[in-house]
């Protein structure tokens, strides 16, 4: 079983110096019950479709399945999905033990919104944590993107 391991956090800082990649990310949601949630992702020119499951007690840990799609499947089936459509730049900031943080700033109804993430191989991974990181959001279901695509940031 795939399994996703991550801790989230806001972003209080100048961050963007630190970026070794950025790329723009449109996504919607085909099912936002959080037992089994479907997203469909267009990330520069490839197209995914993403199923997670419902996270542990910390929100740390969640069953996670990601299959590459043709970007025209893509862009059929984000027509499919439920309002609203997330558009965000996404960052790509290395971190310690060859991780790296991928900090997602929100565009259009979640503009002003950044939060940082980092995938870890364990529960237990230590890594370093940067000064542009703020408070840890790990769990917190209004971070979620498909919380967001629901209730915009704009609208808390």
């Amino acid at each position: 079983m795939a399994v996703e391991i991550e801790r989230k956090f806001l972003v209080k800082g100048n961050f963007k110096q630190y970026a070794v990649k950025s790329y723009k990310i449109a996504q919607g949601f085909l099912s936002t019950v959080p037992e089994r949630t479907v997203r469909v992702r267009i990330m520069g020119d490839k197209g995914y479709i993403t199923v997670k499951g419902i996270g542990n007690n910390s929100g740390t840990t969640r069953f996670e399945w990601e299959k590459e799609i043709a970007l025209a499947e893509a862009e059929n089936l984000l027509q499919l999905c439920e309002p609203t459509i997330i558009e965000k730049i996404r960052y790509i900031i290395p971190s310690t033990n060859s991780l790296f943080f991928e900090v997602d700033e929100f565009l259009d109804e979640n503009k002003g919104l950044l939060i940082a993430e980092i995938e870890l191989p364990s529960e237990k991974t230590t890594f370093e944590k940067p000064n542009w990181l703020g408070k840890e959001v790990t769990g917190e279901v209004k971070y979620y993107n498909a919380m967001l695509s629901k209730t915009p940031f704009h609208n808390w």
